[in-house]
């Protein structure tokens, strides 16, 4: 789909005009995905939420400089990479603070976040060491991986929308997203073997 085509980028047209009907509409649409993509880097559900916001004051600041020259949602995930590289570098310079406000082993993004569906009871205890052990293999993933590998799976990005986002050649990012699922199926062999990988809702990573 072309920017011309995008109504995404119809509706940030509408907010460029001072419509906040049409901001809210995004702000629906795209809040979920961007807290799960910022999660996924920095898994403090607290901070997603507030580098979230971050992400959407950003969206509307820029409204009057905004051209649809890409599809909305490219130039959207741009605005949130860059932002949580940031805080990613923020936090390197300040290690102590980033232990002080950083989250337990049992932190989890919060409810509206989730998918729709819940494990059943029966699988509650494998799908939590599931979806720890997803999120340890993500965490350990390079920047640049992890970041394609979510908008690949969890988006259904284009591959030349996410070369965009991660500013890279087409190729590169082909080989970024190979690398990431090559390292997940590693290290996540015994649940690829028996199925888990399929049934689970964080198959998608």
């Amino acid at each position: 789909m072309s920017a011309v085509n995008d109504p995404d980028a119809d509706l940030m047209l509408r907010v460029k005009r001072g419509d906040m009907r049409a901001f809210e509409t995004l702000v629906e649409k795209y809040k979920q995905p961007v807290a799960h993509l910022i999660f996924r880097s920095l898994p403090d559900a607290a901070e997603a939420e507030d580098l979230a916001q971050a992400v959407f004051i950003q969206v509307y600041k820029s409204a009057g400089r905004y051209q649809a020259a890409a599809r909305f949602s490219t130039w959207l995930f741009t605005i949130a990479r860059n932002l949580c590289l940031n805080e990613i570098r923020r936090r390197s310079r300040h290690p102590t603070e980033a232990l002080e406000s950083g989250s337990s082993e049992d932190d989890a993004p919060p409810r509206q976040w989730e998918d729709d569906k819940a494990p059943t009871p029966g699988d509650r205890a494998l799908e939590g060491e599931l979806e720890q052990r997803i999120q340890e293999a993500l965490h350990d993933l390079p920047e640049s991986q992890r970041t394609a590998l979510l908008l690949c799976r969890n988006e259904d990005m284009a591959y030349e929308d996410i070369a965009q986002v991660l500013g890279c050649s087409l190729s590169a990012t082909k080989s970024l997203i190979h690398r990431a699922r090559e390292t997940l199926k590693s290290r996540l062999k015994p649940y690829l073997q028996t199925g888990v990988w399929k049934a689970s809702r964080g198959s998608k990573a």
